[in-house]
């Protein structure tokens, strides 16, 4: 596989439906499952996965062989299970209940690296850097994913926010760290530390501020329930939503872009609301474009490819594949059955995850996933798991 141009995961990150959703996650020690013991006996050592993908399911994770969607190992773990990309080859982030664990998925093991800490939330990739926010302290731990090799904690910076929250961060490659700000109760926007934690930057004019993502030229966005604030060049700009309540929650950014792609809901009211309508915030002119798809999608849907194609995968069971200067679905693309967002934000539902030129897509209610090339439009392999899986994510490196 070609190294990608780019690619965010989410959550980053860890991505939430609501801005309530607390981001928790019940872990135990990690073991194989009886139908993988034989092969993992001690005194046999695991094959090595190539490209590895992970995907949670009720009771533990699975690792696949990136290219075939071969299962190469279960993966005992209780309880309900995040994941995200660490940055590099051979590692991903799995949140717990007792916070972020480091899997190396190449070699279906964890190596013991740990990030303690109540309600483990965003993971970011950025310039280099992977950075965790942990919602039940507001601890910031920020790290070279390189530095994951030898299995060993690696040596970074920390940062503890004034106050826990749901919330997230990312460090620029100026050694910036743009952070949000809040409480359990509020938050309210966005703040920026030099590389020695001392504030240099504050914007609060960004109501129920969630997610975040980079653009061309390191402009950062992060959501708003009133539009999108973004941070360029040491400078806060606020994009206003055309509608009082327009929120911004979940965001994808490509270096080949300079063009956010997010969702957009109206209803603060709503116990589920299922928007129709996406987000293209072109960070160069601070604009906002609205596209309505005539379909709706989950906090799961979003993606970019890699000349910075805006990916949304409908309930239709339909890739869309849009153009964001232009906001034209170039491209759709027929994946799975139509399917409907449950209310709960932590049940499965299809899943889209984006590495190079290939869409991985997750069938929870087939037990499958699908591997499509987004050029071609051609799906390429399927598999079918021996349980249906809930997140999915995989290596992601050149960040």
């Amino acid at each position: 596989m070609n190294k990608p141009i780019r690619n965010r995961a989410f959550a980053g990150t860890a991505l939430a439906l609501a801005v309530s959703a607390v981001l928790t996650a019940c872990g135990g020690e990690g073991t194989s499952s009886p139908d993988t013991q034989a092969k993992n006996a001690p005194g046999a050592k695991a094959v090595a996965v190539k490209d590895p993908l992970v995907a949670t399911f009720d009771g533990g994770l699975y690792v696949l062989d990136g290219e075939s969607l071969k299962l190469a190992k279960t993966i005992e773990l209780p309880g309900f299970n995040r994941l995200n990309p660490a940055g590099d080859d051979d590692h991903v982030i799995v949140s717990t209940d007792s916070g972020f664990r480091v899997l190396n998925a190449a070699e279906q093991t964890f190596p013991g690296v740990e990030y303690k800490g109540a309600k483990p939330g965003h993971v970011v990739l950025h310039a280099g850097k992977t950075v965790l926010f942990t919602d039940g302290t507001g601890e910031i731990n920020v790290f070279d994913p390189d530095d994951l090799a030898d299995g060993k904690k690696p040596e970074g910076r920390t940062y503890t926010s004034a106050e826990p929250h749901h919330g997230v961060a990312i460090e620029l490659s100026n050694g910036q760290l743009l952070t949000t700000l809040g409480t359990e109760e509020k938050r309210t926007g966005a703040l920026v530390l030099d590389q020695n934690n001392k504030e240099i930057k504050r914007n609060e004019n960004c109501p129920g501020v969630h997610g975040e993502a980079a653009a061309k030229g390191e402009a950062v966005g992060i959501g708003c329930e009133d539009g999108l604030l973004i941070y360029k060049d040491g400078k806060f700009t606020k994009v206003d939503a055309p509608d009082d309540y327009g929120r911004i929650g979940n965001q994808r950014g490509s270096d080949a872009s300079p063009i956010l792609l997010g969702d957009y809901k109206t209803d603060p009211e709503a116990e589920l609301e299922r928007p129709t309508r996406i987000s293209l915030i072109n960070t160069e002119t601070a604009k906002l474009r609205l596209v309505d798809l005539g379909t709706s999608y989950s906090f799961r849907s979003l993606g970019r490819g890699p000349h910075g194609e805006a990916l949304v995968l409908g309930t239709n069971g339909i890739l869309h594949v849009i153009d964001p200067e232009t906001g034209k679905v170039e491209k759709k693309i027929p994946v799975v059955d139509k399917w409907q967002e449950p209310l709960d934000w932590q049940q499965a539902r299809p899943t889209l995850f984006v590495r190079d030129h290939t869409a991985y897509v997750s069938e929870p209610g087939k037990r499958k996933l699908h591997a499509v090339d987004i050029e071609s439009g051609k799906k390429v392999t399927s598999v079918t798991l021996p349980k249906s899986t809930n997140e999915l994510s995989g290596v992601v490196a050149g960040h």
